[in-house]
């Protein structure tokens, strides 16, 4: 006789990764939202609610996939939920150009990592990692947008160039508090990055790609 035993318990980094992948999601989501009710049009209140709209239509796949493994969203959450909020109390935007910077640059900071880390998980949750980072076209529309507001104000390039330089500083600082803080994840970076360097390769191949976000805001 055989008996179903459902599906195997994932690995441990795999849920830590998930969770802290969960909960940049929903926090997005938030900010976001709030961001939209900043906008000074119509046409960047809807972009960015159509945004933000996607964002917990990916926190929902994760959590979908983290359940269907049997374990809770919230639990997988829980521990990066300080750090994470931690992070964002400290690099709240003042005006709406900057709300976008801290969104185009913040979430691409993140899409970095987890597509390198992405590449040493099981195929099902490197296949799960890309559909959530997947570009929803938000990346063109801030691109017009910073562009234009320096066009209109270019006092305003200086400081959103500091800005952005502030944001890779914040996010490499509170990452390192991430992975220090978690053992397993340590490892596991060490482990996956083999010869390119562990976090700290990890790290530069993130700052290289930030590099190339901020020339194309034009902020280089």
């Amino acid at each position: 006789m055989t008996t179903d035993a459902g599906p195997a318990a994932p690995a441990p980094v795999t849920v830590e990764l998930l969770g802290v992948l969960a909960y940049g999601e929903l926090s997005a989501f938030d900010r976001l939202a709030e961001d939209a009710r900043q906008a000074p049009t119509l046409a960047g209140r809807a972009q960015l609610s159509t945004m933000a709209a996607a964002e917990i239509g990916h926190f929902r796949v994760i959590e979908e996939h983290l359940a269907a493994s049997g374990v809770d969203v919230a639990d997988a959450m829980a521990p990066f939920v300080a750090l994470i909020d931690s992070y964002h109390a400290s690099t709240a935007p003042r005006s709406w150009p900057e709300s976008l910077v801290k969104a185009y640059l913040g979430d691409g900071l993140g899409a970095d990592f987890y597509r390198e880390v992405a590449r040493w998980v099981d195929p099902a949750t490197g296949e799960l990692v890309q559909r959530v980072l997947a570009d929803t076209g938000y990346s063109a529309f801030a691109e017009r947008e910073v562009h234009a507001a320096c066009e209109a104000q270019p006092e305003q390039r200086d400081r959103l160039a500091l800005w952005g330089r502030r944001l890779l500083g914040e996010a490499v600082t509170h990452a390192q508090r991430v992975v220090a803080e978690r053992d397993e994840l340590a490892e596991f970076i060490v482990l996956g990055s083999g010869e390119s360097g562990g976090v700290a390769g990890l790290i530069r191949t993130v700052q290289s790609a930030h590099g190339k976000r901020m020339s194309r805001l034009g902020l280089s």
